[in-house]
């Protein structure tokens, strides 16, 4: 790292801690590998809040000293507008993904689950609630073999949404499975149209166990359960540290980083049951509260 503060950016600089992880996890076996996964290339500059598969080391759980997030005297998301894109050929077929994720993303404003990270603040105010849904659009040409890095999904993001917004959040969901690659999703940002733009970076999870949250008995399809959970996370980081200024621990983990593949039962969004993780607070590891006594929280 060149200096202290990309130290403190693990998870978005190849050569971090979390960075380093992600490269290490490339060389494994992963589940929902298959002849059509594209090939695997580390995540570039700017990815941030990766989800790695579970079973490992929780990020930012080890270690002494202070475990909680601190301020980088940026910006944060006060409200969000999202779109949701989805790239590939056969997104033709979906199955209940996308009607899942619509109903997951217009149901997630104004809830408990959402509200788990307004004790967060930044140059612009508080942490909102507040997710306005514009749908989604459909991208049905191939996606790239060599799976997309950071400025290929900023470049779908241009080519698909013709009126982007500063606290607009698009996050991209592939139709190829994530084969070797040691993350389920990202997120980053970037610039579309002259207009600062949030962006996140989802595989197809069918069938990958490392990516699933094992649902409990809910209504979605295993494919819907996992990238609800991991949307959740994004949109989560998304908002508490949208453009590299907001709320981090000293590993660099975000908040739902230090409690992904936790859970405390469902969450209720829009009115339906969601297996979702639980969110970091600062508040709650002082309290020595959250389901897991030690600082997660899945409401508030």
């Amino acid at each position: 790292m060149s200096n202290a503060r990309s130290a403190r950016h693990a998870r978005l600089r190849v050569g971090g801690p979390l960075a380093a992880a992600a490269l290490i996890l490339f060389t494994l076996g992963a589940a929902g590998a298959s002849a059509s996964a594209p090939e695997t290339q580390p995540v570039t500059v700017d990815a941030r809040g990766i989800v790695h598969p579970h079973g490992g080391a929780r990020p930012g759980g080890g270690g002494s000293g202070d475990p909680n997030l601190v301020w980088h005297n940026g910006a944060i998301m006060t409200s969000s507008v999202v779109k949701a894109i989805f790239w590939g050929s056969s997104w033709t077929s979906p199955g209940d993904k996308i009607s899942g994720l619509d109903r997951f993303y217009a149901g997630v404003g104004g809830s408990a689950y959402m509200k788990t990270n307004t004790e967060y603040t930044g140059t612009n105010g508080t942490v909102g609630t507040g997710v306005s849904y514009q749908g989604h659009v459909v991208d049905t040409t191939a996606v790239p073999r060599r799976t997309p890095d950071t400025a290929a999904i900023q470049a779908e993001v241009a080519k698909m949404i013709t009126k982007p917004v500063a606290n607009g959040y698009y996050p991209v969901y592939l139709d190829q499975p994530r084969g070797h690659a040691g993350y389920c999703a990202w997120h980053s940002y970037g610039t579309v149209g002259g207009v600062p733009v949030q962006f996140g970076f989802f595989f197809k999870l069918d069938g990958d166990a490392g990516c699933d949250p094992g649902d409990n008995g809910t209504a979605h399809s295993q494919g819907l359960e996992a990238l609800a959970n991991v949307s959740g996370h994004e949109l989560s980081e998304a908002v508490t540290d949208p453009r590299n200024g907001g709320w981090w621990d000293k590993s660099g983990a975000e908040n739902s980083d230090k409690c992904a593949w936790t859970f405390d039962g469902l969450v209720s969004l829009g009115g339906e049951q969601w297996k979702v993780q639980g969110n970091w607070s600062n508040t709650a590891y002082n309290a020595r509260s959250g389901y897991d006594g030690a600082g997660c929280i899945q409401v508030k």
